[in-house]
């Protein structure tokens, strides 16, 4: 089971060009402050813009660099059912240890046409599956009858929650049952969805304090909440800060001051503002990630 803090991996960019080097090393970085699982090619890793040998090629690093020491559930969601299909048969050929699938965008399909893509894809590839819901992303939402249909499907494994509402979580496990995995998947929301039954998160901010929130989830796992509650604390300025633009911008640039990657984004995400910039470094300050200068 997927659990604790896991990585939507950054795709580092060099000249146009995947940097293969930074990502191996950030992957290798992430396991040893403790993560508890990787996500290559989702939101955070600019999958909308890499091209299919790209999103293929990432899949493929981010699975031999972890080698096997955490799961890897590889993102192979598309607006198209065949494509992400596709991309899903070649995870489990690269030996992805599961699946994140949004749901799709820009097509905006029925309730309906949601179970159906989802049906499609667990039908097509035995892989466990986390259903990835993103209204704000994809302008669908799967609602909460629609997901208890999906989860009944054969290897779905449970849901990454983008919808914001905490609340949810617990509308969903009266729906799909106690066993239903279900990971937050807004950073500063981690804190009240934990509390009604999320059992991790897939973390943006973890890609430059992956420690303290592989701590925070680890104190979430045992039950300590106000341990829990005092990192949420000390964090939140960071997740405010890493979606002051939108996302992956502000993390990219994190990673920039801490040598981790250029960076460098593929049109239309362009680096962000001074005034962000501004905002990301204080926080990254008064976390302790940066030095104060």
């Amino acid at each position: 089971m997927i659990k604790g803090s896991i990585i939507p991996i950054i795709t580092p960019f060099r000249d146009g060009n995947v940097d293969e080097k930074a990502f191996r090393s950030h992957i290798d970085w992430l396991i040893e402050q403790g993560s508890h699982g990787l996500v290559p090619c989702g939101t955070t890793g600019e999958s909308a813009t890499l091209s299919h040998t790209e999103h293929k090629r990432v899949t493929e690093i981010c699975i031999e660099q972890a080698a096997r020491r955490v799961p890897v559930y590889a993102g192979a969601g598309s607006n198209s059912t065949r494509e992400a299909i596709d991309f899903s048969k070649h995870a489990k050929e690269a030996g992805a240890d599961g699946l994140l699938i949004v749901a799709p965008y820009y097509n905006k399909p029925t309730q309906e046409g949601l179970y159906q893509h989802f049906k499609a894809i667990n039908d097509a590839v035995d892989l466990p599956m986390i259903v990835y819901n993103i209204p704000g992303r994809v302008v669908v939402d799967i609602q909460v009858p629609t997901m208890k249909r999906i989860a009944e499907l054969d290897h779905v494994e449970g849901v990454k929650d983008s919808t914001g509402d905490a609340s949810r979580i617990s509308d969903q496990r009266l729906a799909c049952g106690k066993d239903f995995i279900q990971l937050c998947g807004d950073d500063a929301l981690a804190l009240g969805m934990g509390a009604h039954g999320a059992v991790g998160c897939v973390s943006v901010t973890a890609n430059i304090a992956p420690k303290l929130c592989s701590e925070f989830q680890n104190a979430m796992a045992a039950g300590d909440f106000v341990k829990a509650l005092d990192m949420h604390d000390k964090l939140m300025p960071l997740h405010r800060a890493l979606f002051c633009e939108t996302s992956p911008a502000p993390v990219k640039y994190a990673a920039s001051l801490m040598g981790l990657c250029s960076e460098e984004m593929r049109l239309p995400m362009v680096p962000i503002s001074p005034a962000s910039r501004e905002k990301v470094r204080a926080a990254m300050i008064q976390v302790g990630i940066l030095p104060e200068s």
